[in-house]
């Protein structure tokens, strides 16, 4: 489900790819956060023949006009604080899909799905 903005020029679409893909960035951007856990059957697919994915770990939901959730299912590099990393990478995903697509990121919400030395 994309996500539209209108206005009295007309609408912008963006699509749910491209603001997980921003929200990407976003996240590994973050100290601590060494890589993005597969959620998908196709982010498994593309993980095996090497393709740079970083869509894979968002799931973006549009939850009405203008308002995105996001969920990032991430792994954590170890001796790290958990919340802080979690909490940085919150503010620093919120920040940058509200900015480059003049979304409003309702949640972001992290699951940190393992820890890597």
């Amino acid at each position: 489900m994309a996500v539209e903005i209108k206005n009295d020029l007309g609408k912008i679409v963006l699509t749910e790819d491209l603001v997980a893909s921003i929200a990407g960035y976003a996240a590994v951007e973050n100290y601590g956060i060494v890589g993005m856990s597969a959620k998908k059957a196709s982010d498994t697919i593309i993980e095996l023949i090497k393709r740079d994915n970083l869509k894979r770990g968002i799931k973006v939901a549009a939850v009405g006009p203008g308002e995105v959730d996001i969920d990032l299912y991430v792994t954590l590099e170890y001796g790290v604080s958990l919340p802080a990393v979690a909490r940085n990478a919150r503010d620093n995903v919120r920040y940058r899909v509200e900015e480059l697509t003049g979304l409003t990121v309702r949640n972001v919400n992290i699951m940190v799905e393992g820890v890597r030395v």
